[in-house]
């Protein structure tokens, strides 16, 4: 039975897997719980220190700091499940939280600020302002229409020459604002044609296909 928490444990955190040597900060770990919903979902193993050290659950308490974070701190409420197992006579508790659907779910930053996180590789992090404004749109289900004029087509040569590009980036080389940028930026990630990256330093789109503009400039 423990060697399903060695196999987990030999990947690592990651996108989907985090380790916690003990649950102190209800607050910080709604973070984690939302950070994994809004993304892929994810594992917390309670009980192992983040080189990867099985050091077993210290208290009954870190259940209810999960159940606390998961129903006070998470907007709305985030529903998990958890196992226990015995591993190298310890125990460890596995928290499993499940991909959310539509709704994002919102976690605190300070006292009474709340934000949407994501989960990047093994980090939580602040959701980018065109992440939320892309899901708010995708929920819309309105049409989107793409004219590829001269700054449509700036965009994707930037694209194709680049391979990626930041906002700000867009912005100078196509000679727009700020918000007009944004929008043909969302607009081509609801069709489909880019896709946003983000990291802990910044937020870069680039194609998906990579035939896009040879198509559009054989119309």
């Amino acid at each position: 039975m423990s060697e399903y928490i060695h196999k987990l444990i030999a990947q690592g955190e990651n996108q989907q897997l985090d380790f916690k040597f003990e649950i102190s900060d209800s607050k910080k770990i709604a973070r984690t719980l939302v950070a994994f919903a809004n993304t892929d979902g994810g594992r917390l193993l309670i009980g192992v220190k983040d080189n990867g050290a099985i050091a077993g659950v210290r208290s009954e308490e870190e259940y209810y700091m999960i159940e606390a974070a998961a129903q006070l701190f998470c907007k709305p409420e985030i529903k998990f499940q958890t196992k226990e197992w015995e591993v190298d006579g310890k125990l460890i508790l596995e928290v499993i939280v499940p991909p959310g659907k539509q709704i994002k779910h919102k976690a605190p930053v300070h006292d009474d600020e709340y934000k949407v996180f994501v989960r990047i590789k093994d980090q939580n992090l602040l959701a980018d302002p065109i992440l939320l404004q892309y899901w708010k749109r995708e929920n819309n289900d309105l049409p989107v229409n793409i004219n590829f004029t001269e700054t449509e087509m700036c965009l994707l040569n930037l694209l194709d020459k680049n391979g990626s590009i930041t906002l700000k980036e867009f912005q100078q080389n196509a000679g727009i604002n700020r918000k007009l940028a944004e929008r043909l930026l969302i607009d081509f990630m609801l069709l489909g044609i880019i896709k946003l990256k983000q990291n802990a330093k910044e937020t870069r789109f680039e194609l998906i296909g990579p035939n896009i503009l040879s198509f559009v400039k054989s119309e």
